[in-house]
């Protein structure tokens, strides 16, 4: 009985290594493998060197807090949300796509943004697409954005610095629009948006231009009633000429 036992046993843990051998093996070739479904809930791509280039997470695994990628740290504040970030050859985030959308009591929101960033910055191109509804007021607004962004700025320096001006907002509302304008003058904050194409949160279909402060100054659209109308503004956004004149 004993033997018996002796070599069920031995044959069991066999068995087990043999499988576990098999089942690891089959993913050390340099084949691609091949499946028809995969449930997933987070993938880095990564080099050879194991810099991450491409995250594609869900909602609940998506970097953010005190979470670092390449080494580096991830924005505290940002929403968790279902997407995609993506990452330069030094590591750097360098852009993504995000996604959302739930019922709320008395409506829905939803959203979508695909950027681009600056090398070390934030987005200078993003694609975005707005849908809020409260009641029966729904308001759509999708457009192609073009920005401007500071000359001096880094993500790890701009995370510090709004750590900073958000303490002082609340304890020295002076101290900080003083601060603010010091890290502006140093581009180390700030930019503007400077061209939007799309549609407006006020349903105007056109091309819309802004100064380097971010002021609109000229706007070419369709409004809300298919009326076609030009107009051009000031710094302080006055309207300077307007087309047609009669409107």
């Amino acid at each position: 009985m004993n033997k018996e036992l002796i070599f069920l046993r031995t044959f069991a843990a066999t068995a087990a290594i043999s499988s576990s051998f098999l089942f690891f093996s089959s993913f050390k070739g340099n084949g691609n493998q091949q499946f028809e479904t995969i449930d997933v809930q987070r993938i880095n791509i990564v080099e050879a060197d194991g810099t991450v280039k491409l995250i594609l997470t869900n909602s609940g695994l998506f970097p953010n807090g005190t979470e670092k990628i390449n080494g580096r740290p991830t924005n505290i504040n940002r929403k968790k949300r279902a997407g995609m970030l993506f990452y330069n050859e030094d590591g750097i985030e360098c852009g993504g796509l995000i996604y959302d959308g739930e019922k709320k009591e008395n409506g829905h929101s939803a959203g979508l943004s695909l950027t681009f960033d600056q090398y070390d910055g934030d987005q200078v191109m993003q694609l975005l697409t707005t849908d809020s509804q409260q009641g029966d007021e729904r308001y759509v607004s999708s457009s192609l954005v073009f920005n401007d962004r500071p000359a001096n700025e880094s993500q790890e320096k701009t995370a510090e610095i709004m750590q900073e001006l958000a303490g002082l907002r609340k304890s020295d509302p002076e101290a900080f629009k003083k601060k603010y304008a010091e890290y502006q003058s140093q581009e180390l904050i700030g930019g503007a948006p400077r061209i939007m194409l799309g549609k407006s949160r006020s349903q105007n279909n056109g091309l819309f231009l802004f100064d380097d402060r971010g002021m609109p100054r000229a706007m070419f659209y369709l409004d809300k009633n298919n009326n076609p109308k030009l107009e051009a503004f000031d710094q302080n956004g006055n309207v300077t000429s307007s087309w047609p004149e009669n409107n």
